[in-house]
């Protein structure tokens, strides 16, 4: 019998798909699978579509800035014609500004808060029609341990961002549960990927960032990319408007 965690038969759109732990889920997902539309505004997206391809995979590269909403439509009108349905959506994109709040400008407010939580309230609004037409569908926010609580100095943008993800998501699970689609959030803690690469640099910042969590190391995009693909899974069925802390422990203490 085959695993419920495989991913066969799934159309999945992942945004912020082209590097990091989106291209992980990706991966991950299209290894399960899936067929994977890869969204970002960058274009290596498209490599990455076509290293999958390469293994046999379906998969191919959109564009999508997140924040526009007629990016927005014209991908999940892609995704229908090629596919006829989107199964699974990971809102994955991301943003960060380290700075204190005095330091920080309306218009870094604004950059922070139109991809971290903008892009996952327009990404919902469009995908949520089709999903309905299908009879059912998973959706999978990515928030972040910041989002469940303030786990270290000059993020007071980034966690209030991820802090709306985090009740968004499970607002959007009490409206939907009756179309069987489900809506989940995943909260990474230190993982190592480009958008925190700066501040892992410093030995010391580092350090402390360890201190902070019940391992000796930073997780891995492949330990985020195994969370997300079971709560987009059908193994997940009887969970929607779960929180699922891929952190280390760093939230439990």
């Amino acid at each position: 019998m085959a695993s419920k965690i495989e991913l066969k038969g799934k159309v999945a759109l992942v945004t912020g798909g082209a590097k990091g732990m989106g291209a992980s889920h990706c991966r991950l997902m299209a290894e399960r699978g899936a067929a994977v539309i890869v969204a970002d505004v960058d274009p290596a997206g498209e490599q990455l579509a076509a290293e999958l391809r390469a293994t046999g995979a379906d998969a191919r590269f959109v564009h999508l800035d997140v924040t526009r909403e007629a990016d927005w439509k014209a991908v999940v009108d892609g995704a229908m014609k090629s596919h006829g349905k989107v199964d699974i959506l990971v809102n994955n994109a991301g943003v960060v500004v380290l700075k204190n709040v005095e330091e920080c400008t309306p218009e870094e407010f604004d950059f922070v808060f139109n991809v971290n939580i903008k892009g996952v309230f327009l990404g919902c609004k469009h995908i949520l029609p089709a999903m309905k037409a299908a009879g059912g569908g998973s959706i999978v926010n990515i928030s972040s341990a910041s989002g469940l609580k303030a786990v270290m100095p000059q993020l007071s943008l980034y966690t209030a961002s991820k802090g709306a993800v985090r009740t968004f998501s499970k607002a959007v699970a009490w409206e939907y549960t009756a179309h069987n689609i489900r809506v989940n959030s995943v909260y990474p803690g230190l993982i190592e990927t480009s958008l925190n690469a700066e501040f892992l640099k410093d030995p010391a910042t580092r350090r402390m960032m360890l201190g902070n969590t019940m391992f000796d190391r930073p997780g891995s995009c492949a330990e985020v990319s195994e969370a997300v693909a079971f709560l987009a899974s059908d193994a997940a069925s009887y969970m929607t408007g779960s929180e699922l802390a891929v952190d280390g422990g760093w939230t439990a203490n």
